[in-house]
């Protein structure tokens, strides 16, 4: 019992070291927030890059299916609801009455189902805004600014004030010379270092619309896979 005791001390005081090392890097590393200005200056630099995202061609999607980390999605953005599957789960969201959602594991109904639920929201939240992200800068409670970079281009930088998982997140946006995402830096609550850089890169064409398929973070690398999609039928 002792030695179990001792190790459990030894533990937390690791952990308790790694948390403040991290938080050390952070501060050392972040870069604060740009200043950027809001207006139609900011609303003309956000419609640009969704034109260059064909965002209309976007919009006219009716169904998105991709893997991310491990989990597979099949999202019915008409109904806003999406199937999301990871190791024997099955979790049928509905992402507008979350009661009506229905969990699965090993292809049998699940009766203990909201911390799952909770769980594969969380899930598609984040995985979701690396496929989708630039097409939510006119999402409500999403602000706008433009920012003036030293190379003497422009990016945009919004910031999530509420909805999804983690409301207050900002992201700088930079851009290429047809305004189409190449890179955003990124000031989140789960991430310590300000500022961290994550490119937006090897885009794949679905029926018309790009979207970017790998990002770099540092040395890691994360990989949008199984990316397919269906266009909405006119009625």
């Amino acid at each position: 019992m002792k030695r179990l005791k001792k190790t459990a001390i030894k533990i937390g005081i690791l952990l308790t070291a790694i948390i403040a090392i991290g938080l050390i890097v952070g501060k050392i590393y972040s870069e604060p927030i740009p200043a950027g200005e809001k207006g139609p200056q900011a609303d003309l630099l956000a419609n640009k890059m969704l034109e260059a995202l064909n965002a209309d061609g976007f919009k006219a999607l009716n169904q998105i299916c991709f893997s991310f980390g491990g989990h597979d999605y099949q999202w019915n953005k008409a109904e806003n609801k999406v199937d999301v599957s990871w190791d024997d789960y099955r979790i049928a969201l509905d992402l507008e009455d979350s009661s009506k959602s229905e969990v699965y594991q090993n292809g049998e109904s699940v009766t203990k189902k909201q911390p799952l639920i909770d769980k594969a929201t969380a899930y598609f939240y984040n995985d979701s805004y690396w496929l989708v992200a630039p097409f939510k800068v006119f999402d409500p409670g999403v602000e706008r600014r433009l920012v003036c970079l030293e190379s003497g281009t422009q990016a945009l930088l919004i910031t999530h004030t509420s909805g999804g998982v983690t409301p207050g997140d900002s992201y700088l946006w930079l851009l290429d010379e047809q305004f189409r995402p190449i890179a955003f830096k990124m000031w989140v609550s789960i991430i310590p270092i300000g500022g961290l850089k994550a490119t937006w890169e090897d885009y794949k064409t679905v029926n018309g619309v790009p979207f970017a398929t790998r990002h770099r973070i540092g040395p890691v690398s994360l990989f949008i896979k199984k990316l397919e999609s269906k266009i909405r039928m006119s009625d």
